[in-house]
């Protein structure tokens, strides 16, 4: 039987040049007595789009072993990389600072995304004590390193996707403020594979392997790099599937029944 769900929303995170960062909080209805692990969902849309309103059930939260938060971030065309960035890990370190009064186990963060989002979640898991990435908006006293990631659909090197993405009007090219070989230094800085000499969260890779927007090759390095550095990496590969999975899509269930149970291994021992 599936719990009711609490959804508290527009709770300001953080402040970043002009604008308030706001997210969207899921907590299961009533509210268990001890402290629940909490997911920060980081919604996909080229780093340009998007809206952190969920575009599907919070099946993590109907379980009533989970709060979700859902954050919105600047986008591209507010501020170039690494702002994104910045404003995921002002959320985890706000839920850290606000963890007693919400009813959120600090020690127990994982994070997930889609597209862009998977992007950002990767790097949440790859830079927990990166300082030149931190950042200072948001509760900046507290740690913003995460104990579980998912990415899905997700770049992992810009700099290796190549043809219309090298293009001055690509999603990622607009990211970083310029076409990608023009600017090799955030390229490089927005590349999670550039940050496994230091200890790696568990991670969970989903990709379809038809995807024609973010080729398959792009989880296939980051498991073989996570590999390589010693972390822990599964890896979930849908021979059909393209790029979105929108309510719609045939692999949704799949997908979170696997989100699910990596969760439940990870942030519930």
């Amino acid at each position: 039987m599936a719990n009711d769900v609490e959804c508290l929303t527009d709770l300001p995170y953080g402040k970043a040049d002009d604008y308030w960062l706001f997210l969207d909080l899921y907590r299961p209805e009533p509210l268990p007595s001890q402290p629940l692990p909490v997911v920060l969902y980081i919604h996909g849309g080229m780093w340009r789009r998007g809206d952190k309103a969920l575009s599907s059930d919070p099946f993590l939260v109907q379980t009533g072993r989970y709060i979700v938060a859902s954050i919105n971030y600047r986008r591209s065309d507010q501020a170039i990389f690494p702002a994104q960035l910045h404003d995921a890990k002002a959320a985890v370190r706000w839920l850290r600072a606000n963890a007693q009064r919400l009813g959120i186990d600090p020690q127990r963060i994982g994070v997930w995304g889609h597209d862009a989002g998977g992007h950002l979640a990767s790097l949440l898991g790859v830079t927990g004590t990166e300082s030149s990435l931190a950042g200072n908006n948001g509760s900046p006293e507290q740690p913003s390193h995460v104990q579980a990631v998912v990415a899905v659909a997700a770049p992992s090197d810009l700099s290796q996707l190549g043809d219309w993405h090298d293009e001055p009007d690509s999603p990622e090219s607009l990211l970083v403020g310029g076409a990608l070989p023009t600017r090799p230094e955030l390229v490089q800085q927005a590349n999670p594979l550039n940050y496994l000499d230091q200890p790696a969260p568990p991670f969970l890779l989903i990709h379809g392997e038809q995807d024609q927007t973010v080729p398959v090759g792009q989880s296939l390095m980051l498991q073989q790099a996570l590999q390589a550095a010693n972390a822990e990496v599964e890896l979930l590969l849908l021979p059909e599937a393209e790029h979105n999975f929108g309510a719609n899509s045939p692999y949704l269930q799949q997908i979170n029944q696997t989100i699910l149970a990596f969760f439940d291994r990870v942030l519930q021992a």
